[in-house]
């Protein structure tokens, strides 16, 4: 009896998200879609919605700790990414876990939810600049994380240079700043602070984007644990995510998610 090879393994450390759309849930839906092997250390748990987030409440460290290294010590990872981390002591568990793990680590800064709410205490904004970032091969700031965590208020794209110099002044090898609050096109910028892309993406008529910022972390860490390089990964993943929330849909009486699977096709028997 013949088994196939394991594909590409990915392993997501982030909160769950009872309605979904994000965190591991739209994690392990864009692995899956993407060709790899998803597996989670769970963080904290949410009871959310389309509407927001009604509460949260965060594992003990040693549960995180314990979740990461049965499965890095037994399985093995090709990538990491990091999502919602709530409090100084699990960013801080966190940080020494990747940076002990010889694989590339995507850092989504997760701060507040697509509705405005607090996902990570204001006491471990010091603990993201000085161990979390310096372990991250790519760091992922939307414009208010990037405010939260560096002052800097980008307005306009002529802004997304000195934001990104400003992230990587806490160490992580790539920072990719997303545009996506910006008005007009959807522009990122990818930069090592060499080697410098624009990313642009036409802006979807779509209020159902729930759930892109985990989907594009964890869509560039698929990449990487195909053996792509940063700027191959990040390229794909956000082909891959404007492809999603082109296909978002209605969930619910609020922001509704992306579609992970819209790549897949819809006929199944």
């Amino acid at each position: 009896m013949s088994t196939s090879a394991a594909p590409p393994r990915v392993l997501t450390v982030a909160g769950s998200d009872s309605g979904g759309g994000a965190g591991i849930q739209a994690d392990l839906k864009t692995m899956l879609a993407l060709g790899v092997h998803g597996m989670s250390v769970l963080t904290a748990v949410t009871a959310q919605n389309s509407l927001g987030v009604r509460g949260a409440w965060e594992l003990p460290v040693e549960a995180v700790r314990a979740q990461y290294r049965s499965v890095v010590d037994d399985i093995g990872v090709q990538a990491v990414k990091t999502g919602m981390l709530a409090s100084a002591e699990l960013v801080e568990a966190v940080a020494e876990l990747i940076s002990g793990t010889d694989a590339p680590a995507v850092v989504d800064p997760v701060g507040v939810s697509k509705h405005g709410d607090p996902l990570l205490a204001a006491s471990a904004l010091d603990s993201v600049r000085t161990r979390l970032l310096p372990a991250a091969t790519v760091a992922t700031p939307n414009l208010d994380e990037v405010a939260q965590l560096t002052g800097v208020r980008v307005r306009s794209e002529d802004d997304l240079r000195r934001a990104a110099a400003a992230v990587l002044e806490f160490g992580p090898r790539w920072v990719l700043i997303k545009g996506g609050h910006l008005a007009g096109d959807a522009v990122d910028l990818l930069t090592d602070g060499t080697e410098e892309h624009v990313l642009r993406a036409p802006r979807h008529d779509n209020r159902h984007t729930h759930g892109t910022g985990c989907t594009l972390a964890s869509a560039i860490a698929c990449g990487l644990a195909r053996g792509r390089s940063v700027p191959e990964a990040v390229v794909a993943a956000k082909e891959y995510v404007t492809g999603a929330i082109a296909a978002g849909f209605a969930l619910g009486a609020g922001i509704g998610p992306v579609d992970h699977g819209w790549a897949l096709g819809r006929d199944v028997p």
